[in-house]
């Protein structure tokens, strides 16, 4: 099968990019500078030809920066992260760099590009920023399904739903939470700011879209909340109507008792006379 990617001529150059999220909330606001290239995502210049651009869902993105320049970038946010994360996800690319290439995306290869520009920069970051969000919040919901299903399956087998209702509002809250962060602060859907100006990146966007499976992933992601919400929400339902029977018959039981009782002390009270 043939590859999409061009042999890499004498002279290209090679650089990293690498997407690290840092926890649930990155608040740049206050680190604007004066050679800042966007304000959102918050991006410039750094170090002798890094590029950072910095997500508010968590996110900071590193291109051609030493391990040195990264740690520096690093202490510069540690007291803006809300919501740290012990293990750090990370999603690396290489781009290879050569006045005479086209923007292109070879599957495993190398992101090929003509220059390392600043808006060609920032859609590179917007993708990588995507995915390993994505990632995070793949590895979240798949461990709700995997918390939800014995609980379904217990219902499928016995016919009763489980008591732990406390434990099904946490799992509702989790899901809307991962669902808050991909349709609102994520954004699967949008495309980067950038290209309102440079349409001409158009190309490069939807190559790196295919690349990572944004919009694929963003929907099977969505999906799978909806699944989730649902269902947690049907087992809760069936959980209070379990209890509110119980609650029923528990009052009938009590009146019974009592009419039984006044009863007796009735006919107590007859055969004393």
């Amino acid at each position: 099968m043939p590859s999409d990617k061009i042999p890499s001529p004498p002279g290209a150059r090679r650089v990293t990019a690498r997407a690290l999220l840092l926890g649930a909330r990155i608040a740049a606001a206050g680190l604007e500078r004066p050679d800042i290239i966007s304000t959102n995502p918050l991006a410039f210049r750094t170090g002798a030809h890094g590029f950072v651009a910095i997500y508010r869902f968590g996110v900071a993105v590193f291109i051609d920066l030493s391990p040195l320049e990264e740690e520096e970038i690093l202490r510069l946010l540690d007291l803006r992260i809300a919501g740290k994360r012990d293990r750090l996800d990370d999603e690396t690319a290489a781009l290879e760099v050569f006045e005479t290439f086209e923007d292109r995306v070879a599957p495993g290869g190398p992101i090929q590009v003509p220059d390392l520009s600043p808006q060609r920069l920032l859609v590179i970051s917007d993708a990588l920023a995507k995915t390993v969000a994505l990632g995070r919040d793949e590895r979240e919901v798949n461990a709700v399904f995997d918390v939800i299903e014995p609980f379904a399956a217990n219902l499928a087998a016995t016919g009763r739903p489980p008591g732990r209702r406390r434990a099904m509002l946490k799992l509702i809250g989790q899901a809307l939470l991962a669902q808050h962060r991909v349709s609102g602060r994520i954004a699967v859907d949008e495309k980067p700011d950038v290209l309102w100006d440079r349409p001409d990146l158009e190309r490069l966007f939807a190559r790196l879209d295919d690349e990572y499976e944004l919009r694929e992933r963003g929907d099977a992601l969505k999906r799978k909340l909806d699944v989730i919400v649902e269902t947690t929400r049907a087992i809760t339902d069936v959980i209070d109507a379990d209890r509110s029977t119980r609650l029923e018959i528990t009052i009938v039981a009590l009146i019974v008792i009592e009419i039984a009782l006044s009863v007796l002390q009735m006919a107590g009270g007859l055969g004393l006379h």
